[in-house]
C-alpha cells in the first residue's frame, strides 16, 4: 500500500512519545514493503531560507519536511494559529510535491493523522485523493484537564480532536483506557487498540547493581502538570524516613519546571532532588542502568511509552495506574503500581521496590520479558497494516457544532 502519514513530530524534531511512535510504525511498515510517505515539519522559529522544505529517503520512508511560513505565530502564546498555519503548510506541500504532474504523482491508499495538530491537513489531504483517513488519538484535550474545557483554548482544540474522530474513516488508540476516553468524548464506538511498541535494540538491558549505599530513584518525562512529579516530590520525604539518602534525579523539560523546582523547597528535597534537564539518548539509559527505580507517577497518561523503554533496560518499575500504564504493569509481577495523585501510595510502593532489591529484579526482568513479545513495533505495524486493508472512505455527510460542556476546571495546585 501506498501510506500518507501526517505528523506534527518526526525526528529530528521530536516533542514527545506520539514522534517516536510515528518513527517506528513509518520505518516497520516500509520494512513490510508498503511505501510510506510522512508529511512532517522543521524546526520551530525557522523559516524557508534558514530550513527549507526537504523532501528525502531515511530508513526506507520518504521524508517531506515542511518549512514553516514567515508569520510571527508562536506555539506557547498563539497555538491554535501557529497549528493552522502548520496545516496550510502541510496542504500546499502536499499537493505540490505528492499531487504533482501525472508522471510524477504519489496518489495514497490511505491518510494516517497523528493527533488533533493535523487535523486540517489530512482531512484536507484524505479528501483531494479521495482515501480513507485514518487516525490515531495520542490524548485528548479533556483527558489533560480532568475531564473539563473551560478555557477558550481547550474548547478549540476539544472540537478540533471532536471533528478529526468523526471524520476518520478508522480510529486507534494506544490503550483500552483511550478506548473509551475517546468513544465517551467524541462518540465513535468503532475504535481499534493498538499498543505502542519498543524497539528493544536501543534500550540495552543490564543486570541491577547490588550497592549497600543510598538509593536512586528516576523519573523521565516531560514535566507538566498531568505527569505527577509534584506528588513524587510530596512522597520523598516519607521515603526518606524509611530510606535515609534516598535521592530523585529529574530528567525533562516542561513548562512546570519552576513550580516544581518551588514544589521540593516546598518538601524540604532541595538537596535530594536533581533537575538534569533532557537527556540524550545514551544519558537516558545510563541513567535507567544505573538507578534503583523509575517512578512514573502520571495523573493523565493515554500510554506511556517511556515505560516500556524503562522497562527494557531492566530498571524496576513504580507507576501509577493512569491510562495505559495501568495495562502495561501488572502490580506485584512485572513492578507496583499506585493510584494517581495518591501520595502514600507512591512511597508505599517506591519502599517496597527497595526494600527487595533481589525481588525487584526478578518484577524488572518478567517486564522485560512481556514487552519483548506483545510490544514490538512489527506487531504494532502488522495491526496497523490490517486496520488500513480494512478502512473504507464513507459518504461524508455535513456535522453540526459539537455540544461542549462548559464548567470550571477543577481546583489545582498553585503554579498551574
Amino acid at each position: 500500500m501506498r501510506v500518507l502519514m501526517v505528523s506534527w513530530e518526526y525526528p529530528p524534531v521530536i516533542v514527545g512519545g506520539l514522534g517516536r511512535h510515528v518513527h517506528h510504525l513509518a520505518i516497520d511498515l516500509a520494512g513490510m514493503g508498503h511505501e510510506v510517505t510522512v508529511i512532517t515539519r522543521r524546526p520551530s522559529g525557522t523559516d524557508s531560507l534558514t530550513h527549507p522544505t526537504t523532501d528525502e529517503r531515511s530508513d526506507g520512508v520518504r521524508v517531506i519536511a515542511v518549512a514553516e511560513d514567515p508569520h510571527e505565530f508562536r506555539f506557547g502564546t498563539d497555538m491554535m494559529s501557529w497549528t493552522l498555519a502548520m496545516g496550510h503548510s502541510f496542504v500546499r506541500a502536499g499537493l505540490r510535491v505528492l499531487a504533482g504532474d501525472q508522471e510524477t504523482a504519489w496518489v495514497p491508499d490511505v491518510v494516517h493523522a497523528h493527533d488533533w495538530l493535523v487535523a486540517h491537513p489530512a482531512i484536507t489531504l484524505a479528501e483531494f485523493f479521495d482515501v480513507p483517513l485514518v487516525a490515531t488519538i495520542h490524548a485528548t484535550e479533556a483527558g489533560r484537564h480532568s475531564g473539563w474545557v473551560s478555557g477558550s483554548t481547550n474548547r478549540q482544540v476539544h472540537s478540533v480532536e471532536w471533528w478529526l474522530a468523526n471524520e476518520a474513516d478508522a480510529l486507534i488508540t494506544c490503550s483500552e483506557s483511550m478506548r473509551d476516553e475517546v468513544n465517551r468524548l467524541f462518540g465513535p464506538e468503532e475504535i481499534q487498540v493498538i499498543h505502542n511498541g519498543i524497539d528493544v535494540d536501543t534500550w540495552p538491558f543490564a543486570p541491577r547493581p547490588q550497592t549497600a549505599g543510598p538509593a536512586e530513584l528516576l523519573f523521565a518525562g516531560r514535566l507538566e502538570y498531568e505527569k505527577g512529579v509534584q506528588d513524587l516530590l510530596a512522597a520523598l520525604p516519607r521515603v526518606r524516613r524509611t530510606h535515609p539518602g534516598t535521592t530523585l534525579t529529574i530528567a525533562g523539560t516542561g513548562t512546570q519546571l519552576d513550580w516544581l523546582m518551588e514544589t521540593a523547597r516546598k518538601h524540604k528535597v532541595t538537596r535530594s532532588v536533581r533537575f538534569v534537564g533532557a537527556l540524550d539518548h545514551n544519558a537516558l539509559v545510563a541513567a535507567m542502568q544505573r538507578c534503583a527505580a523509575i517512578v512514573l507517577p502520571s495523573r493523565y497518561e493515554p500510554f506511556g511509552i517511556v515505560a516500556l523503554e524503562a522497562a527494557a533496560t531492566g530498571i524496576p518499575l513504580v507507576v501509577s495506574t493512569a491510562g495505559g500504564l495501568g495495562e502495561a504493569v501488572d502490580d506485584g509481577m512485572s513492578g507496583f503500581t499506585f493510584q494517581p495523585a495518591d501520595v502514600a501510595g507512591i512511597a508505599t510502593a517506591i519502599r517496597k521496590t527497595l526494600d527487595d532489591p533481589a525481588a525487584a529484579a526478578v518484577r524488572a526482568r518478567r517486564a522485560r520479558d512481556r514487552l519483548t513479545e506483545d510490544f514490538s513495533w512489527r506487531e504494532v505495524a502488522e495491526r496497523t497494516e490490517g486496520v488500513y486493508l480494512a478502512a473504507k472512505r464513507r459518504v461524508r455527510h455535513a456535522y453540526g457544532r459539537p455540544t461542549i460542556i462548559e464548567r470550571p476546571l477543577p481546583e489545582r495546585d498553585p503554579g498551574k
